[in-house]
């Protein structure tokens, strides 16, 4: 999460907007003044050495926020500043400063910025824009969550298929002693086209067993999911055959 923005010009802050405690040290005026100054001081070191290329991420080991910051090409010793927690990436708080950059140079025309007076209220209409570009940064990391959840779930649902997998083979190369031959037979479907057993089969027996169908469970597996007799699936398998849906292996 976000939890402060600070535009900084020649030094000082511009302009400060903070999400969480307000009584943090970026929120100090005696803080900002100090911080703003040596943003400004470590950007021109930076631009000093070519070689080293650009500071853009800064952590402090007494805090646990993050600090990243953007130079502003266009216009000299300006600097945008976001602090931020474990919770957001870094790449995406550039994003999100790159984003701050465009709309905040759109917003003001070049000679307000660059005449400023050095008062904070000056460019106050600017804080909803902060606000949103915030919002959009949580939505962000919360999307991340969710697909890595989702594939999370993947995951442990193809684990579950290949262990499935392994049942089914076992089970017909292992075929159980003292069953009826067809126990051990697979059904497979042959049609490609998805259909509606409810079309073609009467009572719910019927279609559960249909449903169980994969290809890879046999007549004695399917049995003992649903709790049927073994000659009520076969049976229910061979109507299917007629029907020209399925084939026993």
């Amino acid at each position: 999460m976000i939890h402060d923005f600070i535009i900084i010009k020649d030094g000082l802050p511009l302009l400060v907007k903070n999400f969480s405690n307000p009584s943090n040290v970026f929120c100090h005026s005696d803080s900002l003044i100090m911080i703003s100054g040596f943003f400004t001081a470590l950007n021109s070191f930076s631009d000093s050495f070519e070689d080293l290329g650009t500071i853009s991420e800064l952590k402090l080991s007494n805090n646990e926020l993050k600090l990243s910051f953007l130079k502003d090409g266009s216009i000299p010793n300006l600097i945008y500043l976001a602090t931020y927690d474990d919770s957001s990436k870094a790449v995406n708080v550039q994003r999100v400063l790159r984003k701050i950059s465009k709309t905040f140079l759109k917003k003001y025309n070049i000679n307000q910025i660059l005449n400023w007076n050095g008062r904070r209220n000056a460019f106050k209409s600017f804080d909803e824009t902060l606000e949103n570009y915030q919002y959009e940064e949580i939505e962000e990391n919360d999307a991340n969550f969710k697909e890595r959840v989702i594939d999370l779930f993947k995951n442990v649902e193809e684990k579950l298929n290949e262990e499935s997998n392994l049942i089914a083979l076992k089970g017909k190369l292992d075929p159980s002693s003292d069953l009826p031959y067809y126990c051990n037979q697979i059904p497979r479907f042959i049609i490609t086209k998805k259909i509606n057993p409810k079309y073609y089969l009467t009572g719910e027996t019927s279609h559960n067993v249909f449903y169980q169908i994969n290809g890879m469970k046999s007549i004695e597996h399917i049995s003992k999911t649903l709790d049927l007799e073994y000659p009520q699936v076969y049976n229910i398998c061979k109507n299917l055959i007629k029907l020209g849906f399925i084939t026993l292996d």
